[in-house]
Parts: C-alpha cells; structure tokens; sequence
C-alpha cells in the first residue's frame, strides 16, 4: 500500500465486529503484538482499541446484533459523511447505518456496494484514523473479493474517486495512483454461496511464521503460505471467531 496515512477516499481505519472480543483481543495479540484497550463508558458498548506501542492500529467491538457473522470491515476517508452516504445510492449502493456521529469522533457510514459488499465511510474530527499503516501488524492492503468486477470498478470511482489500474486480471484501486488495493474476481476455486466482501491484509515479517503462529493461537488457515508471481507472499486465515483477513509481506 502507497499510502502512509489516512487521506480523503483512501482506507483509514479497520474493525472487527465479533462474537467475543476478550479472545478476540487475545489471539490478535499473540499474532501481531496488539495491546487492547476497551473503552469503560457504558455508551461505548465495549468499544475496544488495539494499539502498537502508541500507535492506534484498529478496532474490536461486539457484534451488533445476534447472529450476526463476525467479520472485518474497512473504512474509507472522507470529508463529507452525508454527501458521501449520498454518492453510495446514487451509484446502485445502499446504506445500512447512519450518517451518524460518534461522539465528537466522527461521523460515520455502514455501506454496501451493488453487489452487497460492506465497507464504512468515515468523517474524522477528534479522530483521522489509523496512526500507522504498511508496518509490521497494521493495515497493509485492502481487497474486494466479488463475482463480477465491472459494477465494483464503475461504483468505488464513483463514490470515492478512486484511480484504477489497467489490468485484466488484478485492478488496483488508488488514490491518484498511489495504490491500497485491488479486484479479486471469484472463480470456480470459490464456494458457491460466498459473498462478495472486502478482505483487509496484514502486514507481517514472515508469512509462514505468522500462519504457524495463527493455527497454534486457534485460527484456521484458509489459504497456506503462497508467493505471487511478481507479487508478495500471502496467507488467508479465518480467527477462533470466524473472521477472515489476509497477512502479507512485500520485499518493496
């Protein structure tokens, strides 16, 4: 990821939503170093901040309702949380919660995209985001993993005026060019039923070390170590709870 900090319609902040987040925090911890702190006010709803060093990296919070599947989800920058909401149905979007605000935080937006992808928009005011990116344990690249990439590719300009890669067979998503993300379209090696989500990845000093470490603390490894041709080495792996995230690592 080009990016080094958060930036109007680049990513900004990462959250997981989970069934449990004391194991949660635990397993994180044990992979890549988090400390985790919950926020005591009852209107936080056990709102809980992880942290490297000083450095706020991401989020755990309870799911928001019964049911509902532990997942990661990542959040986008923007300057206008109303407009931006605005922009999401006019493209074919929906929005599932807000605008609202969260104390004097921000302002921010549950979206889905037309093929029912989530992802947040979010209006920092006492908070910007994530104070680091691309280091060891923190937000290192944020993929959308859909059936068909035509609408994602149409949509996420639209709304967030993103650049994007030529490419066939991985666009990658940018903010004038310097690129966070890309495209995977799912094929046939895919479930069936699998939705179309954005899949966060983890920057990690050794992918293999950090694999063995996430299937000993309980997670399950959905994809096993593998270097991309002229790409990095990644691995997808599913937490104790069900969440799904990627861990990377670039020789760049």
């Amino acid at each position: 990821m080009k990016l080094t900090a958060p930036v109007p319609g680049g990513p900004c902040w990462i959250e997981l939503s989970t069934s449990d987040v004391p194991a949660a925090a635990s397993f994180y911890a044990e992979l890549f170093g988090w400390r985790c702190e919950t926020d005591p006010r009852e209107e936080a709803g056990g709102y809980t901040m992880a942290h490297l060093g000083d450095a706020r990296v991401a989020a755990l919070s309870p799911v928001y309702q019964p049911g509902q599947p532990p997942a990661w989800t990542v959040s986008f920058a923007t300057g206008d949380a109303d407009a931006s909401a605005g922009k999401v149905t006019a493209a074919g979007g929906s929005l599932l919660v807000g605008p609202m605000d969260i104390f004097d935080q921000g302002r921010f937006v549950v979206a889905a995209d037309p093929s029912g992808a989530v992802f947040s928009l979010w209006q920092g005011r006492a908070f910007a985001g994530a104070d680091l990116f691309n280091a060891p344990g923190t937000l290192g690249w944020a993929e959308l993993v859909t059936r068909e990439s035509g609408p994602a590719l149409a949509f996420y300009p639209a709304v967030l005026g993103w650049t994007v890669s030529a490419s066939e067979t991985y666009p990658q998503w940018g903010i004038d060019g310097a690129d966070f993300g890309g495209v995977l379209t799912m094929d046939e090696k895919f479930p069936p039923g699998m939705r179309p989500h954005w899949l966060p990845y983890f920057v990690v000093t050794d992918v293999d070390a950090a694999a063995a470490s996430a299937q000993r603390a309980g997670g399950e490894l959905l994809m096993a170590p593998t270097s991309i041709p002229q790409g990095p080495r990644i691995a997808v792996i599913r937490d104790p709870q069900g969440a799904v995230f990627g861990i990377h690592r670039t020789d760049g």
